[in-house]
């Protein structure tokens, strides 16, 4: 099994409000994605709620493999969900691990 991270900061000039909007907007997204790519394993998207840590958002997942986490990143329906955070994304980070059982 493969476990996808991904970080996410916003862009600091945004109003807490529309960060908010966007923050559940890409949530919910994300999280019906299960339903329409189906090499997701288990998908989840944390907001971060201590102002004190860089990150804005947390995206944990899990597949099978790297070909599924890529045929994820590809896909459509993924695209559009993370397009929601196109204007308002400052940074990325990301860590793809092996989980051995």
């Amino acid at each position: 099994m493969v476990k996808h991270i991904v970080l996410f900061k916003l862009k600091e000039s945004l109003p807490q409000e529309e960060k908010l909007d966007i923050m559940n907007r890409f949530k919910a997204a994300i999280e019906a994605l299960p339903s329409k790519i189906s090499v997701i394993r288990k998908i989840f998207v944390g907001l971060n709620c201590n102002a004190d840590e860089k990150w804005d958002i947390c995206l944990e997942s899990e597949f099978d493999s790297l070909k599924d986490v890529s045929f994820y990143a590809q896909h459509p329906d993924h695209l559009a969900a993370a397009g929601i955070l196109k204007e308002a994304k400052e940074d990325r980070a990301c860590v793809d691990y092996e989980v051995f059982s």
